[in-house]
């Protein structure tokens, strides 16, 4: 199912994009599947150069709070991967305008379904723990979104806009999430440095060829702050601190001096519950409807999180 936030682009539509912009035909361009916010192609330039072109949603389309200036911080966080951690492979920004943006294509294929990964997974947390050693200047996202001069503030402030979406969206949730920041202060303010998080680390966001990890795409929802909140999307719908041979627990654990204490574990859960009301909320501007599969699965794993506070 396509989603209401992807724009219907063809050949002629990405034609008309690239060619001024660099001067060269464009020979092939194809949609590329697995993302549900832009629509993404690449594109074959007729001087050999492959592209991957991302294409914003239409004004005036529904989005949440968050999810403002997407493109414009998809190019931010990937030229400073590129100066804080060259060794982590991103694309490099060729282009960016208001609501679209071009970058390299990068070799391999997503992990969604392959087999015999852990390796790539332990190169991809040890990558993580390089980035995450870059500091940036406030707790929260950039621009006029969810921040805060400190991560009790900023985690606060994500989550009270995602109850406000989920209010403009008609999203019944648990009861009880409007007080958990402040309730496990005490356990967020034990983060002082707001480190670089890309936090999106699904499988489809992660590349990968011969046994490598080649590629990692999709930064636009990056964020500063707590590293652990980049332990919660690499174990999907599970919980990371109770899989000690995960294979990105493993290279992420090599790469750093992490301890997976009762505070740690606090705020782990507390980084859940902000993914699972995220998915929830975000799930009628997708097309996918309140009350479904997806949907109960969601509320059932916030109810898990929550009681076990």
């Amino acid at each position: 199912m396509r989603s209401p936030t992807q724009r219907e682009l063809n050949f002629s539509a990405i034609e008309a994009r690239l060619e001024p912009v660099f001067g060269v035909a464009v020979r092939e361009a194809t949609e590329l599947s697995g993302g549900g916010f832009a629509a993404v192609w690449r594109a074959d330039l007729a001087d050999g150069r492959k592209v991957v072109v991302k294409v914003g949603p239409t004004d005036g389309t529904r989005l949440l709070r968050y999810e403002r200036d997407l493109i414009a911080a998809e190019a931010a966080y990937f030229r400073t991967v590129r100066a804080g951690a060259p060794g982590v492979p991103v694309p490099d920004v060729l282009h960016v305008a208001d609501d679209w943006i071009v970058t390299t294509l990068l070799p391999g294929s997503s992990l969604t379904g392959l087999p015999d990964s852990a390796g790539v997974r332990e190169q991809l947390g040890a990558a993580i723990a390089g980035l995450h050693r870059i500091t940036g200047p406030h707790f929260g996202y950039t621009g006029a979104r969810p921040a805060g001069a400190d991560w009790p503030t900023a985690y606060a402030a994500m989550i009270a806009a995602l109850l406000a979406d989920a209010a403009d969206w008609e999203v019944p949730l648990p009861a009880g999430i409007g007080t958990l920041a402040a309730r496990y202060r005490a356990a967020l303010a034990t983060v002082t440095r707001p480190a670089l998080l890309h936090f999106d680390l699904w499988d489809g966001n992660v590349l990968t060829a011969g046994g490598r990890l080649t590629g990692l795409v999709d930064g636009e929802r990056y964020l500063w702050g707590d590293p652990l909140l980049d332990l919660v999307s690499p174990a999907l719908y599970r919980r990371i601190e109770d899989e000690p041979e995960h294979a990105f627990l493993r290279g992420y654990t090599a790469a750093t001096s992490l301890v997976l204490d009762d505070v740690a574990r606090t705020r782990l859960a507390l980084y859940r519950i902000h993914l699972y009301l995220l998915m929830l909320a975000e799930g009628p501007s997708r097309g996918i409807p309140v009350g479904g599969e997806r949907h109960n699965r969601l509320t059932g794993l916030l109810e898990g999180e929550i009681r076990d506070l």
